[in-house]
Parts: structure tokens; sequence; C-alpha cells
């Protein structure tokens, strides 16, 4: 079948809505009629080429939810008409990670910048022209209809509304397992954020969540600060210079428990300023990205060593997506999470580099593509 998408053709370059043609469901896939996407900043790199892909052009999203289609043979556990999200992340259940309870570093991995099927990085599900087009993910998100792996999805209750529930499929997972999963943070922790976006603001909820008693919320941007502080921030900074100082004070001295660097594009300078932050034996969480060739942290070994802090990555905030995005839709059905407030503002696809500006313009938390 024919569906719309916005693909990149070349990095740098921008998002471009085409008419792609899409591959009917096959053995373990389904097909899906998307409702809801998020704008992630992790597809703005794709487009600005910090993130290089296996091949162009790319149909971008990662963060979605929809409506089961068709469903291809062998499926088990879906059905015409089932309300899915998107896993960025594929789950197989049966790699070392998945057995071991790292979902989120399942082996299905591998290929999820070529954009390919998982068994074949050659075979593709979209085309334009006669030449394959791969899936961010293996999902392409910015979609109007695709086709996936049931690897990818996970399936939620129906009364739960898919614009609001997109957010579970990156953002929302990635910045609370930041807090909760990746920093550790206890009840009466002192957390610096940095970096009020999409993932930064939902490192807050995280921290909140787990019994902090002083979140601090550093931004440039005064509006990402004051939705942070609405969103469970206790106080906020300018700079991360102003919140170090903030959580010294907090702790007779000693520095913040855990640093999360969540900033749009992270570079090295940033992580060393949250290894600063931190006490000893404290943690920094590194979960935004920025040039992925860049190699090196401006961090004193010696500190390192002698003051036992620790450097953590977090990748979708070290979860297990199968069951943490349900255990989220719960959250957020009990009122606990938030979800609604996230959302700046919507756009159709055909207003997606509207929607990446407003992001560079600091404009946004989140952005929502619409598929009405």
């Amino acid at each position: 079948m024919q569906t719309r998408g916005a693909v990149i053709r070349q990095a740098p370059g921008k998002f471009e809505v085409v008419d792609l043609e899409l591959d009917d469901p096959g053995p373990g896939e389904i097909q899906v009629k998307m409702a809801a996407s998020g704008l992630c900043h992790s597809d703005d790199h794709i487009a600005t080429g910090d993130i290089p892909v296996g091949i162009y052009p790319f149909a971008g999203g990662h963060e979605g939810a929809g409506v089961v289609t068709a469903i291809g043979t062998g499926v088990r556990g879906f059905a015409e008409g089932d309300h899915v999200v998107f896993s960025f992340l594929p789950g197989c259940g049966r790699c070392r990670w998945c057995a071991t309870g790292q979902q989120n570093l399942c082996d299905l991995g591998a290929t999820l910048l070529i954009g390919s099927r998982w068994d074949n990085p050659e075979d593709f599900r979209l085309s334009l022209d006669g030449r394959p087009v791969g899936q961010m993910c293996g999902i392409s998100t910015f979609c109007e209809t695709t086709t996936v792996a049931v690897e990818s999805a996970v399936k939620i209750p129906d009364d739960i509304p898919l614009d609001k529930a997109c957010l579970l499929g990156c953002g929302v997972g990635t910045g609370w397992g930041s807090a909760v999963n990746s920093a550790e943070v206890r009840p009466g922790d002192t957390v610096i954020v940095m970096g009020i976006g999409g993932i930064g603001i939902n490192s807050v909820q995280g921290a909140r969540h787990a019994g902090a008693t002083n979140i601090i919320a550093v931004d440039p941007v005064a509006f990402k600060r004051e939705k942070a502080q609405e969103l469970g921030a206790t106080h906020s900074a300018e700079t991360i210079e102003e919140a170090t100082e903030l959580a010294k004070e907090m702790t007779n001295g000693q520095g913040a428990d855990s640093a999360i660097v969540t900033v749009g594009v992270t570079k090295p300078e940033h992580v060393a300023q949250a290894f600063t932050a931190i006490r000893k034996a404290g943690t920094v969480v590194v979960t935004g990205l920025g040039d992925i060739t860049e190699v090196g942290l401006p961090i004193a070994i010696s500190e390192l060593t002698l003051f036992q802090k620790r450097l953590q990555g977090a990748l979708f905030g070290a979860s297990a997506p199968s069951f943490d995005i349900l255990r989220q839709v719960q959250l957020y059905q009990d009122g606990v999470l938030k979800l609604d407030e996230l959302i700046t503002k919507t756009y159709s696809l055909d207003q997606i580099q509207q929607g990446y500006q407003d992001m560079h313009d600091g404009k946004n938390i989140r952005g929502v593509i619409r598929y009405d």
C-alpha cells in the first residue's frame, strides 16, 4: 500500500513529506495506522548528521502510538483494532539482555539505524521510487501507516488517549528511568537535571516519584524552568554553575547526590560540569546525545578514583519497555504521571519542520504530530 511519510534524503538535511510504498505485514509483523508521534530530538540528530544512518532516504520517527489494522502470519497477542505504543527499542525476550532484565539492550537493536528488518539488513519495509527506505528504529512513526515487528509494539488499554500515550515510546521512559533506574534516586536526595526538554522534564517527574527532596532543573530558557517546577522541580537555575552552588548549599557543601545530563546536544563539557556538581560517591547519568563520533571527557581521573564518583550511561532509562510502558500507563491513570502537561503544541505531518524549529527555538517541551 501507499503511505505518506517524512524522510531525510541526506544529512545534513530537512524532513520532506513524500508518498512511500509500504509492505503488507509479513510473518511476525503488524501494520498500524498512526494516531500520534512525538517530535523527539534524536530524529533531529539524524537530520543534522550527528547520528549517521545506514541508508538514505531514511524515514524518521520513533515515538508513536496507533491502531493495528492488519496482522501477519504467526502473530500472537495482537488483533486488528488493538491500540499499541511503539517501543523504539525492541525486545525479543530471549537474548542475554532480555533474559537478565535489560530489555533496553536487546540484541535486535543492532539494526536500528540501518532501518531494515531485524533478520536481514538488505530487506526493507519501505521504498520510494523503487529505492529502499530505512525505518527509524524499525518503526518510522513519521508515517501515516507503518509496518513493524511485534517485538516493537506494546498493547495498551483502549481508553488511553493515543496522542498522550505516544510519549511513552521514548521520552517518558527515557527521562523517568534515568532518574529512577540509572541514577537510583532515593528519598531525601538532591538531584540536578541538566536540560529540560522532552527527556529532562520526565527525569524531573522520575526524581519526584522516587522521593527526592531537592530537584534542581537547569535550563537557559525561562519557560522550561517554569514548566519543570510545575511538574515537580523544587528549584531551577539558568546555568549548571548556579545549580552546583544551590546543591552545595542544600547539602552542607557536599554536592548533589546525582546529576542527570539531558541536554539536547550533549557535549563532553556538559558531562564534566555535571561531574563537578556531584558529591563523593555521587552519580552522573548521561542520557543526552550529540555528535556520536566525539570522543573524550575533560574530567580528572583522580576525582573519579579518589572521590569514588560514578559515570552511568542510560539508554531508554535502563527500562524494560514491555513492562515499564504498561506501568507508566497505570501511573498516568492514577494521576501520578503527567502526560497531557508535557505536550506544548500539536502539528500535522506537513508541519514537521515547523515543529522542529519550535524545538530549537525553545518553545516546546514536547511537540506532537497528530494524524487526524
